[in-house]
């Protein structure tokens, strides 16, 4: 039976070991925060950060996440979700968590990203509604939050 610490906490989910990361955190945890997108890890929105990286939980079995710390959006931190909306980076939602778990990933180590650098760490993100700009926006917002905040 895989154990996780999933948001800080320890849970041991009751399923064979190359069972999904995605399906595990939605449907044993109830952390529906995560979205299934495409299956294929293309599209981003079921990253969730894995030891402070995001990556594709729809691709990431739960063997491989075993022992490692898991962060869903359900846990990442306020001042990103508040840019996010301030900013209206989210028409649908449906690629916000992805978007928030990597945004999250880059200002773990980039305290204070270029504009550049943003787009960088959100390529691999898929936005249909077309929401980059303020996407980019609300991740500078939430970086100077956080800076203000460490302060």
């Amino acid at each position: 039976m895989p154990v996780l610490l999933v948001n800080g906490q320890r849970c041991e989910i009751d399923a064979p070991p190359a069972r999904a990361l995605l399906d595990a955190l939605r449907e044993d945890l109830g952390l529906t925060g995560t979205r299934e997108g495409c299956r294929a890890g293309e599209c981003g929105a079921c990253h969730v950060l894995v030891d402070g990286r995001a990556l594709a939980s729809c691709q990431t079995p739960l063997w491989a996440a075993e022992g490692r710390e898991i962060t869903t959006v359900e846990a990442l931190p306020a001042a990103l979700h508040e840019a996010f909306e301030a900013e209206q980076a989210a028409q649908c939602g449906y690629c916000s968590a992805g978007m928030l778990a990597a945004a999250a990933a880059l200002l773990r180590v980039e305290p204070d990203p270029q504009e550049a650098q943003i787009r960088a760490a959100l390529d691999r993100q898929l936005c249909r509604c077309g929401a980059h700009l303020a996407i980019v926006r609300a991740v500078r917002r939430a970086a100077a939050a956080l800076r203000v905040g460490a302060s």
